[in-house]
């Protein structure tokens, strides 16, 4: 039945979803929130937050010092795999003060990945509320990223150059990766990447309040 049912409104109905969760959100009594409901689905429908595989390999590959990799889901299964160099921070465990300086910084892209998009994207929103900034998803997650980089499929000989440029890039990647997340060799440069802006952010820490000076 979906198959039949057009992008646009697939599009309008995820939409329509995000802001059912944005609006459901319960009152946060000890954490501030920086966006309102409006603002947030507004960030929403534009789906800049997302990082194509594509993009992200190509980071990894490169070793770019401002891509940081953060996986959100629970312990057991960071364990059995992970991408190259990704720390780990369960989405349950976010707003741990702990993890500060990982948020609000502008530093590093923080890519925040999950087996599919939901809970990877429900940690930016999160996030994004708190009006922490620089922070993105890994399109269609690990799901997604082993079906276009690990195992690509070669497109048809009648396809135009660029999708067999895309699928030399892929395979590149796919060796250089190797097995298991650990990067092997260097991949041929055969794809540009549109690397994302980091955007200078204030220095105060969002997850606390202020302690008033009583001396």
């Amino acid at each position: 039945m979906w198959k039949k049912v057009k992008p646009r409104i697939l599009l309008s109905v995820w939409i329509l979803m995000m802001g059912l969760i944005i609006a459901s959100v319960p009152e946060n009594t000890t954490k501030p929130y920086r966006l309102t409901a409006g603002q947030m689905l507004d960030e929403v429908k534009t789906r800049t937050q997302f990082l194509h595989p594509d993009v992200v390999a190509d980071l990894i590959i490169r070793k770019d010092p401002s891509l940081r990799l953060i996986d959100v889901r629970p312990a057991d299964e960071f364990e059995k795999y992970s991408l190259p160099g990704a720390i780990h921070i369960p989405l349950d465990d976010i707003l741990n003060p702990a993890w500060e300086g990982i948020w609000q910084q502008d530093v590093y892209m923080n890519v925040l990945y999950s087996n599919g998009t939901t809970t990877a994207n429900e940690a930016w929103m999160i996030l994004r509320q708190l009006g922490t900034r620089n922070h993105f998803v890994l399109q269609g997650g690990l799901n997604y990223w082993v079906e276009t980089i690990m195992n690509p499929d070669q497109p048809p000989s009648t396809s135009p150059d660029e999708e067999f440029a895309r699928f030399d890039f892929r395979k590149a990647a796919s060796h250089a990766l190797g097995v298991g997340g650990t990067i092997m060799t260097e991949a041929r440069d055969t794809t540009p990447v549109s690397k994302p802006i980091i955007i200078p952010v204030n220095k105060r820490k969002p997850f606390r309040e202020a302690v008033p000076d009583i001396s």
